[in-house]
């Protein structure tokens, strides 16, 4: 069983062995494992670790806001509005792999731009056990990585051999808020692999307020504490619907919410009907374009947990 006091206090003298006195980076998303990894390096090596939150453009509703009032007086925190670089390269594209694909190259160079900024020697990086079990491949917890443009950088991996119960129960003893900790985890291409097809601004807008709808109406009946993920997809399906007195063509939206550990496995828990109902209601009701939602209920396997 995890000792979080013990595991602290000796990951921090580890990474105070490891980075000494030079800098370090880390790309802090807002999710609980980057989180963790920031606060324990920032304990170890203080101003000396850039935490970078990069904004692509495709983050759920208040998340850029939330990340800095967060973590401006946690963290070393430089924050990026790199929305229109990332857009632009992913106009036209359809295909869910392309985008991550995109996405990935978008962001090593923001990325790397602001490492020879810092002037940084190692790279932090808020891996977690199921990480390299699933990509199969169990790396050293340090060693070197180079980025594109020749740049080496030493990584550290400060959290690596944890499993995600495990990152919470380290993040509640580091001081993270518990919304923090308990925060559902989010992928890195964001929105971006939760719209089918082709992305535009209304699309990224319309999926945007259906997952802040799903988000509210699962925290108002507490299921935010036991769910691993909830989230709305926006398909590329357009169904015919009634708004008002008159017939309607809209779009199809999908429901996805599961319970899991680890992210191994994943279940389609029982729902509270009522709740899906709300938020369909919701949905069709508070988004024009909307008009159909429906609700995923594949497990892990055979499914994943996005659909994308």
């Amino acid at each position: 069983m995890l000792d979080p006091s013990s595991f602290i206090k000796e990951s921090i003298e580890e990474i105070k062995k490891t980075i000494k006195d030079e800098k370090a980076i880390i790309a802090l998303s807002g999710g609980v494992d980057s989180s963790v990894a920031s606060v324990l390096v920032s304990k170890a090596i203080g101003e000396n670790l850039t935490a970078v939150f990069v904004d692509h453009g495709l983050l759920r509703e208040g998340e850029a806001d939330y990340v800095q009032n967060t973590f401006h007086d946690r963290l070393n925190l430089k924050y990026i509005d790199a929305s229109s670089e990332f857009l632009g390269k992913l106009q036209g594209v359809e295909d869910p792999e392309e985008k991550r694909k995109i996405i990935g190259e978008v962001f090593i160079r923001v990325f790397e731009r602001e490492a020879e900024k810092v002037g940084a020697k190692f790279l932090v990086q808020g891996t977690i056990a199921p990480d390299w079990i699933e990509s199969q491949g169990n790396i050293k917890s340090h060693h070197n990585v180079a980025l594109p443009h020749g740049m080496v950088l030493e990584l550290v991996e400060p959290i690596r051999e944890l499993y995600k119960d495990e990152v919470r129960i380290v993040g509640a003893e580091i001081g993270l808020p518990t919304e923090m900790v308990n925060r559902q985890p989010y992928p890195g291409p964001g929105l971006a692999v939760r719209v089918a097809g082709e992305l535009t601004e209304d699309k990224i807008r319309i999926c945007r307020q259906a997952n802040a709808i799903v988000e509210e109406e699962v925290q108002k009946e507490d299921l935010d504490k036991t769910l691993w993920q909830y989230f709305a997809v926006l398909t590329n399906t357009k169904v015919t619907g009634v708004k008002g007195d008159i017939r309607d063509y809209g779009y199809l939206v999908v429901l996805r919410m599961v319970e899991s550990l680890d992210a191994m496995t994943a279940d389609v828990p029982e729902l509270p009907w009522n709740m899906v109902k709300t938020i369909s209601r919701r949905i069709t009701a508070e988004i024009p374009e909307v008009t159909h939602v429906s609700l995923s209920v594949s497990d892990k396997p055979p499914s994943t947990i996005e659909l994308a």
